[in-house]
């Protein structure tokens, strides 16, 4: 089977990379709490949203944008071009996921007693990043969208 190629624009390829700027950048702003804080930003538990250790966190967080690099440079070459069934579910978990995202902000502003994990906005926001890529990741590789 001949690999389709995608036809990109800077536009179709710039979401995805500057959602990917910033979740890397709330990766080295964690970072540089954890190891060297500075005054003007949050404190780090303001980042941590589970109770993960930080260097296991980082290791996932640092794969994750690995993987979400690479996403973005076979985009941006016209090569992600994945099937329509594969497509649907990058979509469908796109959407789960950005809804409980939402849900988890609402529950953290509607109810003052809930735990701690609901009202960290941090990681709460950069869930909604994530899901907000998952969804784009999965519009730009559709065989059926028609400008890339």
């Amino acid at each position: 089977m001949a690999t389709t190629h995608a036809r990109t624009t800077p536009a179709s390829t710039g979401l995805l990379w500057g959602l990917t700027a910033l979740f890397a950048l709330r990766v080295f702003a964690q970072f540089l709490q954890y190891w060297a804080p500075i005054d003007s930003l949050p404190d780090v538990t303001a980042f941590q949203g589970s109770n993960l250790p930080y260097p296991l966190l980082l290791f996932s967080q640092l794969l994750i944008l690995l993987l979400m690099c690479r996403g973005n440079w076979l985009a941006g070459r016209g090569r992600l071009v994945w099937s329509d069934e594969t497509c649907h579910r990058a979509t469908l978990a796109g959407r789960i996921y950005l809804a409980g995202s939402i849900a988890r902000i609402g529950v953290g502003l509607l109810i003052p007693a809930a735990p701690a994990w609901f009202s960290s906005w941090i990681p709460a926001i950069f869930h909604l990043v994530l899901a907000s890529f998952v969804l784009a990741l999965a519009h730009h590789a559709s065989p059926a969208t028609p400008f890339r």
